[in-house]
């Protein structure tokens, strides 16, 4: 971004989304790296929601604490996260009129795309996402297509392996758009889903907890239902979407896994590449 402030003559704001658990951590990390360079009365940070935590059994979980066991609510919950917090009110006292959302945890992610943003415009519509193509069939990225009539993202998880597999006539995966947590969208959109309840998607996780005798108890496997919902939830509330196809090592190198495919190595040597181009 601080190439784009130079190349535009502006400073872009910069609403960064922390969760409860490590927002100190994120404000000393930046501070202590003296926010990278970047202008510091620019940089925003505000925290996500949070939903409770169920057992098997449909009961809540309750903390050390005494208090309801809660976990952040995924990264849909960045729409209702920004209204919450006054970020949205304060982008549009700021004049914004697009807003770009992306993933942390892809170091080639591009966060000031012209091209991006005069596609989205010259087609007209309020929402945007960039783009690759699924290395295979089976790879575990969630892909784009409609539903509905209306843009939707499919979860790899949820995809029928005979769709996956589908080709179309040119010989591509007909379900082959990845989604790579690239959004863009209009301040009109964003203020529109921020007042909109998003589906829930559970995940079985582990967490500890106090039992009834007042005792901590630390499960050695899964015990909980956590409940999230995803940004690309949103799309549904919209007739169109304009999508970008970017180029794989130009554009995506996610840190998914601590070591291996998609790890902080590969997520290096993919950035490396790419600026040495």
């Amino acid at each position: 971004m601080k190439e784009a402030n130079k190349k535009y003559e502006v400073i872009i704001p910069w609403y960064i989304m922390t969760s409860k658990e490590n927002h100190d951590e994120t404000v000393a990390f930046l501070e202590k790296n003296n926010y990278f360079g970047y202008d510091k009365k620019s940089v925003i940070l505000f925290t996500q929601s949070e939903l409770p935590l169920i057992d098997t059994e449909g009961k809540l979980l309750i903390s050390k604490e005494k208090k309801i066991k809660e976990a952040s609510d995924g990264n849909g919950g960045t729409y209702s996260s920004l209204r919450r917090s006054g970020c949205l009110a304060d982008m549009k006292e700021k004049g914004i009129k697009w807003v770009f959302i992306g993933g942390v945890d892809n170091a080639l992610l591009k966060m000031v795309d012209v091209t991006l943003l005069g596609m989205t415009i010259k087609k007209g519509v309020q929402i945007a996402s960039k783009s690759v193509v699924k290395a295979n069939p089976h790879e575990k990225v969630g892909v784009f297509c409609k539903m509905n009539g209306h843009p939707k993202v499919i979860e790899y998880a949820e995809l029928p392996e005979k769709m996956a597999e589908e080709i179309d006539e040119n010989g591509e995966l007909k379900y082959g758009e990845s989604n790579i947590m690239c959004h863009l969208f209009t301040i009109e959109a964003l203020e529109k889903v921020s007042k909109e309840t998003l589906m829930y998607h559970s995940a079985f996780k582990k967490n500890s907890y106090i039992d009834e005798n007042g005792k901590e108890i630390i499960p050695e496997k899964p015990n909980c239902y956590k409940f999230e919902s995803f940004i690309f939830d949103a799309f549904e509330f919209f007739d169109d979407i304009a999508i970008l196809r970017g180029k794989r090592e130009d554009d995506f190198a996610p840190v998914k896994n601590k070591e291996g495919v998609d790890s902080p190595k590969t997520a290096k040597e993919l950035y490396e590449n790419f600026w040495r181009k």
